[in-house]
């Protein structure tokens, strides 16, 4: 696959440069180019991704970070028996504990929710650093959903890290999760306060958070420019509050105004 002339494969973490470098130069040199693709890839174009990463694991299998990159694209592209199988081979070259939530969440798309639970019980856990930790928990309650548990996915959610008013990279996540979990169990009101705090620390839009948020208001997003509309219509700033389009009848206006 055709690697950009901008990449020069420098661009790696310096621990994945350094694990290259059980490899012959020249091999090293494509192998990391590919996984700087897959890196680059992986959230705009999973399925590029997953090429780059192949051609690395042909060149390059028995380097874990190949393998885990590997995984990582299988994941993205919703191939989960490959992802685990990635995932599991690097895990057996490390011996680090990094990628068990991940794992677990393999089990999930593989739906053995059953198994996720297991291994979010299991001693790995505790080996875990705080965003690990977190992310189990958060796998463990897309289990508990997945198994209709609803009220448990709920208390799994509730932890210190919830309750926390200090924001960490994994804060958002969770509190949208616990949000997304209330309103499923038809708790809406404590789930629109929990959609409002997880928009307030989600700083770089990794939810849609506040989409969800305008959903509960009955706020709706329309295109001010489509040309759909008929020229005639009023014109619009692009959003509109949920009510009655704007007339001419008397009985319209009273009926804004009690709202």
């Amino acid at each position: 696959m055709p690697i950009p002339e901008d990449v020069s494969g420098y661009e790696l973490d310096k621990d994945v440069q350094q694990e290259l470098q059980s490899l012959p130069k020249g091999l090293a040199e494509d192998v990391a180019k590919n996984l700087v693709m897959v890196a680059r890839l992986i959230d705009e174009d999973p399925e590029g991704a997953y090429g780059y990463s192949k051609v690395a694991l042909r060149l390059a299998s028995r380097v874990a970070a190949v393998r885990e990159a590997g995984g990582f694209a299988a994941y993205a592209n919703q191939k989960y028996s490959e992802a685990l199988a990635e995932f599991r081979a690097a895990r057996r070259m490390t011996g680090n504990v990094e990628l068990w939530p991940v794992m677990a969440d393999c089990e999930r798309g593989l739906g053995r929710p059953e198994r996720a639970l297991d291994m979010a019980g299991a001693p790995e856990v505790q080996k875990l650093d705080k965003a690990g930790q977190v992310e189990m928990r958060l796998v463990a309650a897309g289990a508990r959903r997945d198994m209709g548990q609803l009220d448990a996915a709920i208390v799994t959610l509730q932890s210190p890290e919830l309750a926390s008013h200090s924001v960490q990279p994994w804060t958002a996540r969770l509190r949208y999760a616990y949000a997304d979990a209330l309103l499923a169990a038809g708790r809406e009101d404590e789930a629109r306060e929990w959609f409002a705090k997880a928009v307030e620390s989600d700083k770089d839009g990794s939810t849609d958070a506040s989409d969800r948020l305008a959903e509960l208001d009955g706020v709706e997003f329309v295109d001010a420019f489509d040309e759909s509309d008929d020229s005639d219509e009023d014109d619009s700033d692009g959003v509109v509050a949920g009510g009655p389009d704007e007339g001419d009848d008397a009985d319209d206006d009273e009926e804004r105004d009690e709202r």
